[in-house]
């Protein structure tokens, strides 16, 4: 007969089998990704993809196209697939708390990232992993502050391309820019517009700037290099020179903003990396093991101006 000592680890090894096959069941994230506006996005959503595939991490991945329907559509689907964990980043700020709530009454903890949210109640999300967009602002316009400091009697004319209306990058962006060109009042915006973070639209809306003759354009701020780029092409279609009749300043630091620093045709960008995907992966695990994590982890991130492009660019990794 099987002695008690025997019987008795056999009953706690029995015990143990389910936590066991808890512990090696792959954790599941349900991601809705913004959409697939800019180069930027394209690197960000290959980065998720890899690293969850790295990390054992089932991954259900949603576009939500730039329409904020779409992911609550989505973080609907992933609660009723009780996902163990939900990350987004978000369309706008604003808009959030009704879906939001119905994750946290099912229990699945959420993770934002890239963008932030406005909600009334911050316990609806655990943690934001992304940019510091308003220094990101902040940046552009210190580096224009420098440049117009070396011919302090000139009035530079700005007109700006706004990301979408409505979305964290595109205000704070915004907000952080105009904080620091105030210390130069020669320093104005005299055009705003939002180029919705696309090629397409921030060449169209730069056509519109131009017929514009009202007021002559010195620089350019764009939320974003897609729509920098997009604007180059309006400028040299117009008969202008891109980066020396108007300068350039964009943001995000992709390979194409380094392409056409080297050419000449863009004057700077701010960097905002794109490659969040191992860092959410190791933040996933965290959260979904009740560890305690920061509620806002920011990356850091550069300056680029178009002398060290031609260095930098075999480095860029998106």
């Amino acid at each position: 007969m099987m002695n008690r000592i025997a019987r008795r680890t056999l009953l706690a090894a029995a015990l143990a089998l389910p936590a066991l096959t808890a512990l090696a069941a792959p954790l599941t994230l349900g991601f809705s990704q913004v959409g697939a506006e800019s180069e930027w996005r394209t690197a960000n959503s290959a980065s998720i993809k890899a690293a969850a595939k790295e990390a054992g991490v089932t991954l259900k991945f949603a576009d939500a196209q730039q329409k904020q329907e779409n992911q609550v559509k989505a973080i609907r689907s992933y609660i009723a697939q009780k996902v163990d964990v939900i990350a987004f980043s978000p369309v706008v700020e604003s808009g959030w708390d009704t879906v939001l709530k119905e994750a946290k009454a099912a229990g699945i903890p959420v993770i934002l990232t890239d963008r932030a949210v406005k909600v009334a109640d911050e316990s609806l999300y655990v943690t934001f992993i992304g940019s510091d967009f308003v220094e990101e602002g902040r940046k552009a316009a210190r580096w224009l502050l420098e440049r117009a400091a070396k011919t302090p009697s000139a009035a530079l004319n700005i007109v700006e391309l706004q990301g979408t209306v409505g979305s964290a990058p595109a205000l704070d962006r915004k907000r952080g820019f105009e904080e620091v060109i105030k210390a130069n009042p020669k320093l104005q915006i005299i055009r705003s517009q939002s180029g919705e973070f696309t090629r397409a639209k921030g060449k169209e809306v730069m056509e519109a700037f131009l017929k514009q003759r009202d007021k002559k354009i010195d620089v350019l701020y764009a939320h974003n290099d897609d729509m920098a780029i997009g604007a180059i092409q309006a400028i040299e279609e117009a008969g202008l020179k891109p980066g020396v009749d108007i300068v350039i300043i964009s943001i995000d630091g992709v390979r194409g903003a380094f392409e056409a620093m080297k050419a000449g045709k863009l004057n700077v960008t701010v960097e905002c990396n794109p490659l969040l995907g191992p860092q959410l992966m190791a933040l996933a695990k965290e959260v979904v093991a009740k560890k305690a994590v920061e509620k806002r982890i920011t990356v850091n991130e550069g300056v680029f101006p178009a002398e060290v492009a031609a260095k930098e660019l075999p480095n860029r990794k998106y």
